[in-house]
Order: C-alpha cells, then sequence, then structure tokens
C-alpha cells in the first residue's frame, strides 16, 4: 500500500463514522418519535382518561355505544317512548318496525366496533375549512363522520375523501350516495319526523311515491343506497344533544312568531360521536357573524348566512356549548389555528 493511499484512510474512515453517526442519530429520532405516538394515543385511549373527560362534561348520562334503532327492540317492546320524532318514536313504530324489516344491519361494521381505540373525526361543512389542506389528516382517522350533502369529490385536498358514515335527512339525500362516499360507507338517516320514515318506506319496498308536501326540499323519488349500508340513529341521540349538550326545551310549543330550536345535523354527530369514540376530533365548523349576512357558510356551493335567516337551529347556543366540549378537552377543533383562521371572520362554532 502506498504512503497516499496511507493517507486517505483516516479521512475515509472520518466519513464513514460519520455516515454511520447520522443513521444512527435518523433511526433514533424515528424511534422516538414513534415511542411518542404510541405514548400519546395510549394516553388518549386511556379507558380512565376517556371516563374522567366524559363525566366532566356533567351530561349525567352513560355513554352508549349502541347508535342505531334494531327491529328487536320493537319486537320484544323494548323500546318505550313518550316522545314522537324527532326525540321519540311514539306514533311512529310500525312504520320504522317495517323499515328496519328490510335492512339487514342494524351495528357498525365489525372491524370498526372491535377496534382497540376508535379515533373519530366529525367534518362539518362550513367555510372555514376551504384552503385547510387537511384531506390527508381527515383520511388518517379509523372514523370520517360527514353532514348531509357536503360533497367530497374536488374538495379532497381540504376534506379529504374517506367516509365511514354520513348523517342525513331525505332532504339532503342525494339520488346516488356512490357519488359522493365510499363503497362501504354508512348511510345513517336522522328521523326528524314521520314523513322521513315513510319516504324510506317507499323507497326500499319501491312502493307508490306518496309524499310531496312537508319537506322543505323535496327529496329524491329514486335512492339507490343499498339495504346493507342503510342504519337509522336512534332518536335518543337527538334528545339527549337537545337537552344534555344545548339544554333546548324538549316537547315545549314554540312561542308565539317563533320557530322551535332543534339541533344542527353538525352538534347531533359530535354528541354521537362522543359516544362511540375514543378520540373525537372536529372541522369544518364555524358560522361567520350572524350580522355578516353576505358570507359563504359552506365550503362548497353559494349559501350565505343570509339563508340561516329563518332557521330552527340556535347557533349562538351551539356556539357556547361547543366551546364548552373544547375547553374540557373532549374535542380538539383542527382548524381552530391561527394559520387557518387568521383570514376568516369571527366565527359562530357550529354546522348545519
Amino acid at each position: 500500500m502506498s504512503l497516499k493511499t496511507m493517507k486517505k484512510w483516516p479521512r475515509v474512515l472520518v466519513l464513514v463514522l460519520l455516515l454511520c453517526g447520522l443513521f444512527y442519530y435518523f433511526y433514533l429520532y424515528i424511534f422516538i418519535k414513534s415511542s411518542n405516538k404510541a405514548v400519546l394515543v395510549k394516553t388518549l385511549c386511556d379507558s380512565r382518561n376517556i371516563s374522567q373527560k366524559w363525566e366532566s362534561l356533567n351530561f349525567n348520562v352513560s355513554r352508549s355505544e349502541k347508535l342505531f334503532l334494531n327491529l328487536e327492540d320493537f319486537f320484544w317492546q323494548l323500546y318505550l317512548s313518550k316522545l314522537s320524532l324527532p326525540y321519540g318514536v311514539k306514533g311512529s313504530e310500525l312504520f320504522l318496525a317495517k323499515v328496519l324489516a328490510a335492512m339487514t344491519s342494524y351495528d357498525m361494521p365489525g372491524k370498526i366496533k372491535n377496534l382497540p381505540c376508535r379515533s373519530c373525526v366529525v367534518v362539518g361543512n362550513g367555510f372555514v375549512i376551504k384552503n385547510s389542506s387537511l384531506g390527508n389528516a381527515i383520511n388518517n382517522y379509523d372514523i370520517v363522520i360527514r353532514l348531509n350533502n357536503a360533497p367530497v369529490r374536488g374538495y379532497e385536498d381540504d376534506v379529504g375523501n374517506k367516509t365511514t358514515m354520513r348523517l342525513f335527512y331525505p332532504e339532503s339525500a342525494s339520488f346516488d350516495p356512490g357519488l359522493q362516499n365510499d363503497p362501504g360507507t354508512l348511510m345513517v338517516l336522522v328521523p326528524f319526523k314521520q314523513k322521513d320514515v315513510i319516504w324510506l318506506k317507499e323507497i326500499l319496498y319501491n312502493e307508490k311515491r306518496t309524499l310531496r308536501k312537508g319537506f322543505w326540499k323535496i327529496p329524491p323519488q329514486i335512492w339507490l343506497a343499498k339495504p346493507s349500508q342503510i342504519r337509522i340513529l336512534d332518536p335518543y341521540f337527538m334528545h339527549q344533544t337537545a337537552s344534555r349538550v344545548l339544554h333546548l326545551p324538549i316537547n315545549t310549543p314554540a312561542k308565539r312568531n317563533k320557530i322551535s330550536s332543534h339541533p344542527t345535523t353538525g352538534i347531533l354527530a359530535i354528541y354521537v360521536a362522543l359516544n362511540f369514540c375514543d378520540v373525537v376530533h372536529i372541522a369544518g365548523f364555524g358560522y361567520p357573524d350572524s350580522k355578516n349576512i353576505k358570507y359563504p357558510i359552506h365550503y362548497y356551493g353559494h349559501d350565505t348566512m343570509k339563508s340561516m335567516k329563518n332557521s330552527y337551529h340556535n347557533l349562538s347556543t351551539e356556539a357556547k356549548a361547543l366551546k364548552r366540549l373544547e375547553d374540557s378537552g373532549a374535542v380538539v377543533n383542527l382548524c381552530r389555528s391561527p394559520v387557518l383562521t387568521k383570514a376568516q371572520p369571527k366565527l359562530l362554532y357550529t354546522v348545519f
């Protein structure tokens, strides 16, 4: 070996050692990061931690993982209700029983139900999520809950494209649910009135369509959802959202020239998630200040705050309730960062 070659060896050795050191610290960083993530998930999913968060909300009711109506409840008369829809089933039992008889399942899929820790995100329809670039983050949750007819196609960068279940009313149902949902998405009807149940009955049994009036928007007369994907949300959750979360009067006639207040689909979905999920995050929740009537309210379409003028939703009450949930740590709002909100007007944190 020449003297020149021998002089090069120390420099080569230093370079090799330096590269080995870099690789070592890189893998150490990945290991620590993964470990911290595991610890974080374990902390978030710790049963005692979840129980404490629930108790801190002072709902004074137990968490319920049974989300949907089941045909057996009606056969064995376990479901007795003193309230009519949307807070109970009184007067609609026979229609519901017939609809449930045409369905093939009344529960969440086993692969979701059996998860050791259920991470959920409720994606609202608010304009605040526009240009948020939250799409990839949203897709990483175990359960993604969407509302009404909010589109996904064309908005994936901001809202993602994964949908585990979608809460809807007949008026917000689309002709073909497959256009904006995954093949296995659960279509969860929120029965607000008896006509909602009758609409679904006529669809499932291909009966003569008899309903045109009584809807704020004519629902589709042909609906291509598969019976195996359809669920009916238990009105218990609407009742609990109204009474425990929003403290609204239940079954009380509205005052003269006033519209009765009911929960929005958004706050209802959050309460559902708090019952079923171990980790609950939200995105896309927020209306502009009601005085700003020209500001858009959704990340899609052209609706403005003016369209909410005669709404039966109490936005200020929901804003306060949602803030309490955030302050308690029960939910985390992904859109509540300065980067996302600095260009937005003052918001009321709720969504229809």
